[in-house]
């Protein structure tokens, strides 16, 4: 079982492991650290765990943003991918399964379908 630690140096966060006789630290500024609890929050999403299963009483983060490009496509896998960039976040990718993409796919013609006022309605999205 790796060691994991997480302390202040000066205005940064250093983030430490430890397994074993090896160890590694990572100095990061705080972007980089709440880059990096974005990231990990994503990934325990995608493999279906919530902070509440992880008994971590910190509230997800939403980020509302509208991006400026967004580029769909099939990455080398043939997995639908859309691109963007989101306000100052860095640029990303999302991954999709079929399943995934169709469910996407088939909710945003749902909206664009219904008239304006039923959209605004139903808090706009």
């Amino acid at each position: 079982m790796a060691g994991i630690s997480v302390t202040l140096e000066g205005d940064n966060i250093q983030l430490a492991f430890q397994k074993g006789e090896q160890s590694t630290a990572v100095v990061m500024d705080p972007q980089a650290a709440r880059s990096l609890v974005r990231a990990v929050s994503q990934l325990l999403a995608a493999i279906g765990e919530s902070a509440e299963e992880g008994g971590d009483d910190t509230p997800e983060e939403l980020v509302d943003v509208t991006s400026q490009t967004i580029d769909v496509g099939m990455d080398e896998h043939g997995m639908a991918v859309v691109a963007l960039q989101a306000g100052m976040m860095p640029p990303f990718l999302l991954r999709l399964k079929d399943d995934e993409a169709r469910h996407i796919a088939q909710s945003l013609l749902e909206i664009l379908n219904s008239p304006r006022d039923v959209r605004v309605s139903h808090g706009d999205h």
